[in-house]
């Protein structure tokens, strides 16, 4: 599973992103890949496609909240609801790419993924802040869903994602 954080404060990062869920789902393994901004879109059917600016193309397209606010608790809770407690995120990898901030009660993240974490076999967090130098994850949304996570990576190079695919793979 990937949630790919498509907020205005990730706009850096989400082109970027949205290409690594696309070989994820386009290499033939069973990966179901979403976005999360104000609300939660499915986007795997989208990145399916082989070419991959077809298949971004068609995933921008579908995706009616990119650059936008970030309401992660309520995108959670509806990937929870919808999707994960009740099958898909069950003994599953789970993976969000996302630096943390948000404008929604950190309450809400905090609950949505510990109900989380109770399901899928492992959550790692990629946030392409956190390569900063003296970053602390002070955002609300950040700080409320550390205690959740099995890893905290960072994002925001080629090799990070190498990385990615490492812990993925671990």
């Amino acid at each position: 599973m990937l949630l790919v954080d498509v907020s205005g404060s990730m706009e850096p990062y989400a082109r970027a992103f949205l290409h690594f869920a696309h070989a994820a789902v386009a290499g033939g393994r069973r990966v179901e890949a979403f976005t999360v901004g104000t609300r939660l879109t499915r986007i795997t059917r989208e990145l399916a496609w082989r070419d991959p600016d077809a298949a971004i193309f068609r995933a921008a397209r579908s995706v009616s909240d990119i650059s936008g606010g970030t309401r992660l608790g309520e995108g959670l809770a509806s990937f929870n609801n919808r999707f994960g407690v009740t099958g898909m995120a069950r003994g599953a990898l789970v993976v969000i790419l996302s630096d943390g901030w948000d404008r929604g009660d950190p309450e809400k993240i905090s609950s949505e993924m510990e109900r989380l974490s109770r399901v899928a076999h492992r959550v790692i967090w990629v946030n392409p802040l956190k390569a900063s130098p003296g970053y602390q994850p002070l955002a609300r949304g950040m700080a409320a869903a550390l205690p959740y996570l099995d890893e905290f990576l960072e994002g925001h190079s080629l090799s990070s994602l190498e990385q990615l695919v490492e812990a993925m793979a671990g």
